[in-house]
């Protein structure tokens, strides 16, 4: 907001915090029109007579929007979503559902049972808020940390696991790393793995629904603090405010991009300051606090439709997980960070807390809904790793529409070296023709 009030917040804030020239004596005469707008082509600002550098301490910090606190209690009535039953409930059971789907797959890691795993503990809250507050109709681009919201859209702990497990059953027919999901029944983009890629590809998007007759849709792209530091988040938001696309950029800044700390990424307040600069509408958010996730979302889904116009949300979030099955965080971070953020800013606590203040959730409830939660993850992946893998050649099919001849050749070299030499592989555990 600081941004984008002119020159009337330039001239209060600018000649209070700046740095001078050379020294604090030096004051050239810029021009003899001192506060007359100039009318460049490349930007309308006003002159001055004194010369000033800006930095990142030029500016008060982005402001965190919340409506709860760490007990659940509405800070302000006002901003309450006030949403019924039925939504209250599937939240919250959308979120403790992913967080025992994250331990016992965590554990199954840890067992050899499958290759890979991110967990989402933390940013619970970002998931749910956020989806809660968007339609089927809207495309989703996540990045690789966002499970609830695909649960919460209706994708099934079996679509998941089966993805993880890699197995017959699985879109990707075990071309992907686990937890690389998609679905083009629940409008959600298949994730990649490198940084960033993801965003100026759903930019193309959105312009795309912009150009759609009575377009009622958006797009949301999901990115991490880390993806921010890609030259594709840049080109993105560019792209994203020039071409006027109506998509939401949601930064779950959750403090560490793999093992490195955010002190360690960027300078400058943040990533949410990156929005104003470039022409963006920017919110910055409390992400453990669910119901300021949905008020942000709901508030840019209608600003990015009604005006085509793009919108960037930073949710403040800590991630108290490891970064993946690949990592461990004790090694750069100590245990009572992890601890503070566990019990004091959990927003399954916090929402929790606000659910049973109205009647809604006890104890007892919670206790039966967690221990079936588990009971599903782990019938599901039993049943998971018991089904056949997809047959071999599909790591070769279903790329091109007519398989090019070094394809062909490379199926033939294949099928001949398995008829010699078959018997020293896990045929077995594949589908037949």
């Amino acid at each position: 907001m600081a941004l984008r009030n002119g020159s009337r917040l330039l001239k209060l804030q600018v000649l209070r915090q700046s740095v001078r020239l050379l020294s604090t004596q030096y004051i050239p005469n810029i021009s003899q029109n001192g506060g007359k707008n100039a009318e460049f082509p490349g930007v309308k600002a006003p002159y001055v007579t004194e010369m000033k550098f800006l930095n990142e301490t030029s500016y008060d910090p982005i402001p965190i929007y919340r409506v709860v606190d760490n007990n659940g209690a509405v800070i302000d009535s006002r901003e309450d979503p006030n949403l019924d039953k039925n939504t209250l409930l599937n939240m919250y059971k959308t979120m403790v559902q992913l967080s025992q789907m994250d331990k016992i797959l965590y554990e199954s890691q840890r067992q050899g049972r499958i290759s890979f795993y991110m967990t989402n503990y933390g940013e619970e809250g970002i998931h749910v808020g956020s989806a809660a507050a968007l339609t089927p109709k809207d495309l989703i681009f996540a990045q690789y940390r966002e499970v609830g919201v695909l649960l919460y859209r209706g994708m099934t702990v079996t679509e998941l696991i089966n993805q993880c497990y890699g197995n017959d059953e699985d879109p990707g027919r075990g071309r992907q790393m686990p937890v690389h999901y998609g679905s083009k029944q629940h409008n959600i983009a298949t994730i990649s793995s490198p940084l960033a890629t993801q965003m100026p590809q759903a930019v193309g998007a959105a312009y795309a629904m912009k150009r759609r007759p009575n377009n009622d849709g958006c797009v949301i792209c999901y990115f991490g603090d880390g993806a921010a530091s890609e030259g594709d988040a840049h080109a993105a938001f560019n792209f994203a405010a020039t071409l006027d696309c109506p998509i939401i950029f949601l930064c779950r800044n959750n403090g560490y991009a793999i093992s490195t700390p955010t002190s360690e990424q960027y300078r400058g307040d943040g990533i949410g300051a990156r929005g104003p600069a470039m022409g963006i509408h920017t919110v910055r958010v409390d992400g453990t606090d669910v119901f300021a996730m949905y008020n942000a979302v709901s508030k840019a889904r209608q600003l990015a439709i009604d005006h085509n116009k793009p919108v960037l949300i930073e949710a403040m979030s800590y991630r108290v997980g490891h970064h993946s099955t690949s990592d461990d965080s004790s090694a750069y971070r100590s245990l009572e960070e992890i601890d503070k953020w566990t019990k004091d800013e959990s927003p399954l606590s916090k929402l929790r807390l606000y659910i049973e203040k109205k009647g809604l959730w006890d104890e007892e409830a919670d206790k039966e809904w967690a221990k079936e939660c588990r009971n599903t993850v782990v019938r599901t992946m039993q049943e998971a790793e018991k089904k056949k893998k997809p047959h071999w050649k599909e790591m070769l099919e279903d790329v091109y529409y007519d398989m090019p001849p070094r394809i062909q050749k490379q199926m033939q070299q294949m099928e001949n070296h398995l008829k010699k030499y078959g018997e020293h592989y896990p045929l077995n555990q594949h589908k037949t023709e």
